[in-house]
């Protein structure tokens, strides 16, 4: 096997071991609904994929959803939380990778966490109203909650977490971009 393929598939296995952990250490935020976790797990899976890529990314997310639905499981009995996470994770990640690795600078990694952010929410409260909440509703054996229910919960709760997510991410991610920026750039060269 070519040992960039091998370091990569290292790196990929130990942020993904580190995106789980940083999964457990979730929390709620004031204010809004208690179900609603913010973590900061898309750290490690925007580094993977800045550094390698964007399904480096996508497995990194991947990885830790397994990994947390295996170790800690859920109410439902179904990866319905671990899917929505993943999800949201995607949507976040790949405007990050696509605007950084085009460009490759503060700037345009600042843009695509932006687009991330923006996307991140839009789509996942489209994707709550379909099919997240619904799912959840049918598999914890609950009343199926009503249009206006479901649209009250994603303005006042899910939207809000999604943009307040993506902002706490965004700092996070930028204030460590600035320190790693010079190891990134070489970690960019040797997997290229």
């Amino acid at each position: 096997m070519h040992k960039g393929k091998v370091y990569k598939m290292v790196a990929v296995s130990m942020l993904s071991s580190i995106a789980y952990v940083l999964q457990l250490l979730d929390f709620p935020f004031p204010g809004l609904p208690a179900f609603l976790q913010i973590d900061f797990s898309e750290v490690p899976a925007l580094l993977a994929a800045i550094v390698f890529g964007p399904l480096a990314g996508l497995a990194v997310e991947g990885i830790k959803n397994i990994l947390h639905y295996g170790i800690v499981g859920n109410l439902t009995g179904v990866p319905v939380g671990e899917m929505a996470n993943f999800i949201a994770g995607t949507i976040f990640i790949v405007p990050v990778s696509y605007f950084y690795r085009k460009h490759r600078s503060t700037k345009s990694l600042s843009a695509g966490l932006i687009v991330g952010t923006v996307l991140m929410t839009l789509m996942m409260a489209l994707l709550n109203y379909v099919l997240i909440l619904p799912a959840y509703t049918w598999f914890l054996n609950s009343p199926q909650m009503s249009g206006e229910a479901m649209l009250n919960l994603i303005l006042v709760g899910i939207a809000p977490f999604n943009v307040i997510k993506g902002m706490i991410i965004t700092i996070l991610f930028v204030i460590l971009y600035s320190r790693l920026q010079p190891w990134l750039n070489k970690q960019y060269q040797h997997s290229s």
